[in-house]
C-alpha cells in the first residue's frame, strides 16, 4: 500500500502542539511502514512518484517530520506511520548566508530551501566534506534529527568573505566563527 501525501499532512496537522509549532518528532517513535516513492534530488527538490512536488508548503511540513535514523536512512516520521524516502545528497539545501556582527562576536545565519533559518554554533555546526571520488568541496550544516543542509555554491562564496586564520596558532588553517564557535574550512596559505 502506497501512503498518500495529504493523509500524511493531516496527521502531521492533527498532532502538532501548536499551529506553527515543529511537531514533536523525537517523541514519535512508530512501527516502520515500508517506502515511500519520494526523492530529494542533490539540488534539494522533492518529488512524488516522479513529479516535482509543486506544493512548496506540502515540501515544509515534509521537512519537519523528516530525520534521519541510525541505519543512515531517511524517513518521514508521523505519530503512527514511519516511511523511508531516498535522499540523494542532503536532504536540505542553504541558499542564503546572513553575517551578523565581527570577529569572534559575529554570527552566522544560514537559510535552508525549506525556510528555515538557523545561527551556526554549538548546536548547528559547520564542517568541511568532499564529495565521494572528488576533491570538491561539500560544506555541510548539522541542522536537527540527524540531518544535515549543504551550502549551496552561492551561500559557500558568501561564507568565505568572512574567512579569518585558525586562532589556536598549532596549525595552519582558516575558517569562521560563528557565536563563539570557529568553523575550520580549509587549509591556510
Amino acid at each position: 500500500m502506497s501512503p498518500d501525501p495529504k493523509g500524511i499532512e493531516a496527521q502531521i496537522e492533527a498532532a502538532k502542539p501548536e499551529p506553527n509549532a515543529r511537531p514533536p518528532l523525537e517523541k514519535w517513535d512508530p512501527e516502520f511502514s515500508g517506502d515511500i516513492d519520494i526523492r530529494i534530488a542533490r539540488d534539494g527538490d522533492w518529488y512524488y512518484q516522479g513529479e516535482k512536488m509543486a506544493r512548496e508548503a506540502l515540501v515544509r511540513l515534509f521537512s519537519t517530520i523528516l530525520r534521519r535514523e541510525d541505519d543512515g536512512e531517511y524517513y518521514l516520521v508521523t505519530p503512527v506511520e514511519k516511511w523511508r524516502i531516498k535522499v540523494e545528497d542532503t536532504p536540505l539545501m542553504a541558499h542564503n548566508v546572513t553575517v551578523m556582527g565581527e570577529g569572534q562576536q559575529q554570527k552566522v545565519e544560514v537559510t535552508t530551501n525549506t525556510g528555515e533559518s538557523i545561527t551556526l554554533g554549538r548546536e548547528h555546526s559547520l564542517h568541511m566534506d568532499t564529495y565521494p571520488g572528488s576533491d570538491e568541496p561539500r560544506p555541510l550544516v548539522d541542522m536537527y534529527h540527524g540531518l544535515q543542509a549543504r551550502l549551496g555554491t552561492a551561500a559557500f562564496y558568501e561564507l568565505v568573505r568572512y574567512v579569518t586564520d585558525n586562532p589556536d596558532g598549532t596549525h595552519q588553517s582558516v575558517g569562521v566563527w560563528s557565536d563563539g564557535v570557529f568553523f575550520e574550512l580549509g587549509k591556510g596559505a
